[in-house]
C-alpha cells in the first residue's frame, strides 16, 4: 500500500470523526465540522510541519550548530536532500523528523537529548530521524499529528458549541451520545496513529544502524533516552507522540493500549540482532 494512498485513507478517517462530531450537534454543528474538515486536510498536507515545529516553539539553526553539522553528514551518506533543522526548547531528550517529503522536510531534536548524549550515539537518532525521511513516512506522521491533535481540539470545542442549548431542546440523550464521542474520538485518532507509527520504528531504528554502518550507537542512545523520559517527561501533545523517536510521556493503565511506540526492550533487542 503506497504512502500517498494511505495518507488519502487517514484523511477520510479523520474527516470521519470530525463530521460525526458534528453531527451529534445537529444541522449547524454538521457544516462547523464540514468547513473544519476542509480547513484540517489542506493545512495538514501543506503545512502540517510547521504547525508541528511552531508547536513546540522549535528554532531552526545553522551550519555553525553542531546539530545541524551532524544532519548534514548524515543526509549526504544517505543521498537525501538537506533537511532544515531545529532545535526545541525542551529539556527532555527526544527528536523527531517532520515535512511532505524529502525535499520538505524538518529534523528537530531536544535542547535535553543534545546535552545528554555524546556524538556517536546522537548521529545513532539522526540516523533514525533520516530513515523517517528516505522511508517517506513522514508525511503520513505528520498529517495524523496535525489532524489528530485539530480532532481532539474539535471534540472539546464542540461542548461550547452546541452542547448546552441541546440538552435543553431535546432532553439529555443527545447530549449524552455527544458526550461519549468527544471522550471516544480521541482515543480513536490516537489508535490510528498507533497503528501507523509501531512497525515503522522497528524499520526505522534498522535504516538507522545501516546508514550509520553500526546499531550500537543507536541502542545505548535508546536506553539513554527512555531512561531520560521518564525522568523528565515532555509536555506534549498526545496527538503528536507518535513522531518522537522515543513517547515523550509514560503512563499505566489504559495509556499502554495506546501506546505509539514499540517498548524500548524490543528495539534495543532488534538493533542488536542485526549486528551478525
Amino acid at each position: 500500500m503506497s504512502t500517498t494512498f494511505k495518507t488519502a485513507l487517514l484523511l477520510g478517517v479523520m474527516t470521519a470523526l470530525v463530521m460525526l462530531i458534528g453531527s451529534a450537534f445537529g444541522q449547524g454543528g454538521l457544516l462547523f465540522a464540514f468547513v473544519m474538515a476542509v480547513l484540517m486536510n489542506v493545512g495538514s498536507y501543506w503545512f502540517g510541519d510547521k504547525i508541528v515545529l511552531r508547536m513546540y516553539n522549535a528554532t531552526e539553526v545553522g551550519e555553525d550548530h553542531r546539530l545541524y553539522r551532524i544532519v548534514a553528514r548524515l543526509a549526504q551518506k544517505a543521498g537525501l536532500p538537506m533537511p532544515r533543522v531545529y532545535v526545541i526548547p525542551d529539556m527532555s531528550p527526544n527528536a523527531f523528523a517532520t515535512g511532505r517529503n524529502p525535499n520538505h522536510s524538518a529534523v528537530a531534536a531536544t535542547e535535553g537529548i543534545l546535552r545528554l548524549l555524546p556524538d556517536e550515539e546522537l548521529q545513532g537518532v539522526i540516523a533514525h530521524e533520516l530513515a523517517h525521511v528516505k522511508h517517506r513516512d513522514i508525511l503520513i506522521s505528520t498529517v495524523a499529528a496535525t489532524l489528530g491533535a485539530a480532532i481532539m481540539l474539535v471534540s472539546r470545542g464542540a461542548m461550547w458549541f452546541g452542547f448546552g442549548g441541546r440538552d435543553d431542546r431535546e432532553g439529555g440523550g443527545n447530549a449524552i451520545a455527544a458526550l461519549a464521542m468527544m471522550i471516544l474520538a480521541p482515543f480513536a485518532a490516537m489508535l490510528i496513529q498507533a497503528a501507523i507509527s509501531r512497525q515503522r520504528e522497528f524499520a526505522a531504528d534498522r535504516g538507522g544502524a545501516e546508514m550509520v554502518g553500526s546499531p550500537m550507537g543507536l541502542a545505548s542512545a535508546l536506553r539513554q533516552i527512555d531512561a531520560g523520559v521518564r525522568q523528565i517527561p515532555m509536555d506534549a501533545n498526545p496527538a503528536t507522540a507518535h513522531m518522537f523517536i522515543m513517547k515523550p510521556f509514560f503512563g499505566g493503565g489504559i495509556s499502554k493500549l495506546f501506546s505509539s511506540h514499540p517498548p524500548t526492550e524490543e528495539r534495543i533487542a532488534a538493533l542488536m540482532a542485526l549486528r551478525a
